[in-house]
């Protein structure tokens, strides 16, 4: 796929398909107005004639229009000129690649009306483009055995007009975008397989794949059951006990940076697959668990993003793995395992499994003295509770951190919002047979998962999302999201002075 910027007038574009937009009651902005002129009034009169209304997903494709230099013109409804804004475009972007997706056109100028400069800057504006084009353009890995219909033709996309002193911006966000739209790919490919196909090897197998592609700066080790033990990993271990797939510890060390510079953490919940292990989980919906393994894909995508943009800043991947199973074997209601930090868990709901493999990852993260730690999760349901489908939770010990992901998020619409997490939540937790238990019953269940999985970050600047809510969409368009990686993505640029 092939992003550019242009800056002569839209209607001097020669391409398949020129791409404007038009507002309720018969609105046009400068570049549609533009375009009308060009074309002596036939937008304008087509508008007149009922013909297209301009809500907001609404699309017509016109062939061969009059005095325009592309071969067809795309009309995208903007919906209403006074709620035009950043998330109104990104929908209007999002449905204008929709409806190419769905023809042979092969490149397509985008003169969609811009919000104000204050909500979109040219850099995130050419980010949006690309990441959009590559949202809209994916299609599920699925496995059917129907004949696979033709993949989108479309491979070349223009963006504009853009003024020629904002050029620079919006190529660079363009180039970010492009490489965010690869990197999603990866993460939704993995996210979508089933659990059969994407096991703690298989995850293994394309954590080393990754380190071929980048072998220049990208180290990857893998710790198999024996060498988790060696690590004393025994709440990891605990979760492992009842599958008959072999868990996986990955580690991937990459290096942007000088070696001076400390590392930036990420570590990602890597359950291939939970039926919450003797802790039953009921049946409808369980299918679902096989996304229980999103924030281990983030974290993949999030190294392929940095390699792929050749990011200066040094990163850290940790990806504990494996199934939550039930059998003869595995950890029961009121069993208490040991961490690789010592402290003692009475694990009093075996479906709260997460935090377990997650906390012997943070733990591990200490050698590194890293500059922080962020951990991505699928942890609770009650994310969804208190949020929705719309925001992912961030909660953590170090509140400028917290900050930073939640600007990430509102900066490219991957929202986030901080929880509360005092020492309150963390009391919950008390056992009268350990150190700790793992569940804290049912009030602030996002906030007492965090604050069991503070206990193992003690000195380290941490942050903790639950991406339990937003990590995949159910239904009829069942499949992973993508997010948070343009989240993460906008963090990790940022971070290395991007």
């Amino acid at each position: 796929m092939r992003f550019e910027a242009f800056s002569r007038r839209a209607a001097e574009q020669r391409c398949d398909c020129l791409v404007i937009g038009a507002f309720e009651r018969a609105e046009l902005g400068p570049e549609a107005l533009a375009v009308d002129r060009t074309m002596r009034g036939r937008v304008r009169a087509l508008l007149a004639r009922g013909d297209f209304s301009g809500r907001a997903g609404e699309t017509l494709l016109i062939s061969e229009p009059v005095g325009l230099k592309s071969a067809r013109l795309l009309l995208v409804g903007l919906g209403g000129k006074a709620q035009y804004n950043r998330r109104a475009w990104r929908r209007a972007v999002s449905n204008a690649i929709a409806a190419l997706a769905r023809t042979r056109v092969v490149s397509a100028a985008l003169a969609l009306e811009r919000p104000a400069a204050r909500e979109l800057d040219d850099y995130y504006f050419g980010r949006a483009i690309a990441e959009g084009t590559g949202a809209g353009l994916y299609r599920i890995n699925d496995l059917k055995s129907a004949r696979k219909p033709r993949p989108p033709a479309l491979a070349r996309v223009l963006c504009g007009p853009i003024e020629g002193a904002a050029l620079g911006a919006v190529r660079r966000g363009l180039a970010a975008g492009a490489a965010l739209a690869e990197s999603a790919r990866l993460l939704r490919n993995l996210c979508n397989l089933p659990a059969n196909v994407c096991t703690p090897r298989y995850l293994a197998a394309q954590a080393r794949e990754l380190g071929r592609t980048y072998r220049r700066r990208l180290r990857v080790r893998i710790f198999d059951e024996a060498g988790i033990r060696r690590l004393k990993m025994g709440c990891f271990l605990a979760v492992t006990r009842g599958s008959e797939e072999p868990p996986r510890f990955i580690v991937l060390e990459y290096r942007g940076a000088r070696r001076s510079h400390a590392p930036l953490v990420l570590v990602g919940k890597g359950v291939t697959f939970d039926t919450g292990g003797i802790s039953l989980k009921d049946p409808p919906n369980m299918d679902e668990m096989k996304f229980d393994m999103c924030g281990a894909a983030t974290v993949l995508a999030a190294i392929d993003y940095a390699a792929r943009s050749e990011l200066k800043i040094n990163l850290v991947g940790l990806v504990p793995t494996c199934e939550n199973m039930p059998d003869g074997r595995a950890v029961k209601p009121g069993d208490i395992v040991t961490s690789a930090s010592g402290q003692t868990v009475e694990v009093l709901n075996t479906d709260a499994e997460g935090r377990l493999i997650l906390c012997d990852a943070l733990n591990y993260a200490r050698r590194y003295e890293p500059e922080a730690v962020l951990d991505f999760a699928t942890l609770t349901g009650a994310c969804i509770i208190a949020l929705g489908n719309h925001f992912s939770g961030v909660m953590g010990n170090d509140d400028a951190l917290a900050r930073e992901l939640v600007e990430a998020g509102a900066r490219t619409d991957d929202r986030a919002w901080q929880l509360p997490l005092t020492e309150e939540f963390g009391e919950q937790l008390r056992s009268n047979f350990a150190d700790m238990a793992n569940v804290a019953g049912r009030e602030g269940g996002a906030i007492t998962a965090a604050a069991f999985l503070g206990k193992f970050t003690q000195g380290l600047k941490w942050a903790h999302m639950d991406i339990a809510g937003t990590a995949w969409t159910s239904g009829v368009a069942k499949g992973a999201s993508g997010r948070p990686l343009s989240l993460v993505g906008d963090f990790l640029t940022r971070r290395a002075g991007g």
